[in-house]
């Protein structure tokens, strides 16, 4: 697909490279909606969903905050595609398992995506690098306001919008921020970390969202209730526990430094020839060895590459992205090696272009 494939000549928005986001990756404001009077996805058929897309669609791509928007279809999507999209955090597994009736449109900078027919009939985001849960709400709030303008939601006055998902009914708001924490798993202090946020009424999930690990120590940290509160307020207390969370990580990184300096070198070290003479590498593990080679870089333990080069490679391993850099569909057999030879090849090249032997 022509407008996917420009897609990928840019970075992702949930992890801007270029852009030192440090420990707080990423942020991440979503609202579900769904229309009055009309079933929600899970319960109509191919033929109420067409429908449905077919009204939806023209409101969508013609909000003034998408500005000449990407729309793809389910239906018309490869495999492969769905995957780019899912690695980009553009839209969620489910959606990709959608047919007819079901798509994605896109802000081109990929900032705004709005999910049509997934769970519920409208699932909408806004995206940014680093700590910006409030600017993400105001630009998915104007966004939502301008639909509500057009299309009358299922709202109740004393439940708010209602949803699909009974944990989403209220604000229909999902607000997370995703962040790096190696030191705080080295120190082997993140178990109590999330002990201490889920009592406070936080969820935390893995790189890819719920159900997921947190692969490349990639911690997303969202609220879990949507009932009864302010959107303001909800943001308000993430934004405090995401600060106080990042201020462990950098204690737990000092301390790092200071009482089991050998452990850390040894790990920082251990992926950089890995990373540097592999040549095969799974997921998981090229994840994990990135986080040790970001976290070097944060520390000033490893100079030869920039942050941004190791940004890069968190998304092009996924099987998506490492599918379209092979021009090809790649079997999860093969995919271990081409992700292997892409990392070898991206690492040399920079130290090729820099004068070092690598």
């Amino acid at each position: 697909m022509k407008a996917l494939d420009n897609l990928l000549k840019q970075p992702g928005a949930w992890l801007n490279v270029g852009r030192d986001t440090g420990i707080m990756v990423s942020s991440r404001v979503r609202l579900a909606r769904n229309i009055e009077g009309e079933t929600f996805p899970g319960w109509a058929g191919e033929e109420e969903s067409v429908r449905m897309w077919n009204e939806l669609r023209p409101v969508i791509e013609t909000l003034a905050g998408l500005s000449s928007p990407l729309i793809m279809e389910m239906a018309k999507l490869s495999r492969v595609d769905c995957d780019v999209l899912v690695e980009r955090h553009l839209m969620s597994r489910d959606l990709s398992g959608k047919g007819h009736g079901s798509g994605l449109i896109l802000k081109r900078d990929e900032s705004i995506a709005v999910m049509l027919n997934e769970e519920d009939h409208l699932r909408m985001q806004a995206m940014s690098p680093g700590l910006n849960v409030t600017q993400c709400w105001q630009q998915i709030n104007a966004v939502d306001t301008e639909i509500e303008s057009r299309i009358t939601y299922a709202f109740s006055p004393r439940l708010g919008y209602l949803t699909a998902c009974p944990t989403n009914v209220g604000t229909g708001m999902r607000a997370s921020v995703m962040l790096h924490l190696p030191g705080l798993v080295l120190m082997n202090e993140i178990n109590g970390i999330i002990k201490g946020v889920s009592k406070i009424g936080l969820a935390v999930r893995g790189l890819w969202g719920e159900g997921t690990d947190a692969s490349g120590n990639m911690f997303q940290i969202s609220n879990q209730v949507t009932l009864g509160d302010k959107e303001e307020a909800i943001i308000g207390r993430l934004e405090q526990i995401v600060l106080e969370i990042a201020e462990h990580e950098k204690n737990a990184r000092g301390r790092l430094l200071q009482q089991r300096e050998a452990l850390l070198r040894d790990h920082i070290g251990r992926a950089y020839g890995i990373m540097s003479h592999a040549y095969l590498l799974s997921s998981k593990e090229t994840l994990d060895l990135l986080s040790a080679l970001r976290l070097g870089l944060d520390l000033g333990l490893v100079t030869d590459w920039p942050k941004s080069l190791i940004d890069e490679l968190f998304i092009l391993i996924q099987p998506g992205h490492l599918q379209k850099w092979a021009g090809k569909t790649i079997g999860a057999d093969k995919r271990d090696l081409a992700r292997a030879r892409l990392v070898r090849e991206r690492l040399v090249e920079r130290n090729r272009k820099t004068g070092r032997s690598g």
